[in-house]
């Protein structure tokens, strides 16, 4: 019975030490929350269509169409003016999961806030 109990202490053992070894793979987002605020924060958007083209757009501004490339200094312009302002992410549901995911690793590089938002879902399902 002594042995078994040194077995299991040991297998806890390995288990605790090698669970903090594993680093989760998960993409954080900060969500908006549902609470009504009294002054909103600007936003940033980067939108991609489904023909793959890039746009970016603050606050009330229209969009404009972007390169890739122009997406990072275009977000780090408006985080050093504000920093604490969100970035709402608009793809289309064609879109290739890759290219949302390019767009996400700006935002975790740059310690931005990042919204990734969808439509909500239609009535009487």
């Amino acid at each position: 019975m002594a042995s078994m109990t040194d077995v299991i202490f040991l297998l806890l053992i390995f288990f605790m030490v090698t669970s903090t070894v594993v680093v989760p793979s998960a993409i954080k987002l900060t969500l908006p929350q549902a609470q009504k605020q009294t002054a909103a924060k600007p936003i940033s958007r980067v939108t991609i269509d489904a023909a793959g083209n890039y746009y970016v757009a603050y606050g009330n501004q229209k969009e404009k169409p972007v390169s890739f490339d122009e997406i990072t200094p275009f977000l780090q312009e408006r985080y050093d003016r504000e920093p604490e302002m969100f970035v709402a992410l608009y793809a289309d549901e064609s879109v290739p999961y890759r290219e949302i995911v390019k767009v996400l690793d700006i935002a975790n590089r740059n310690k931005f806030k990042m919204v990734l938002a969808t439509r909500p879902p239609k009535s009487g399902r």
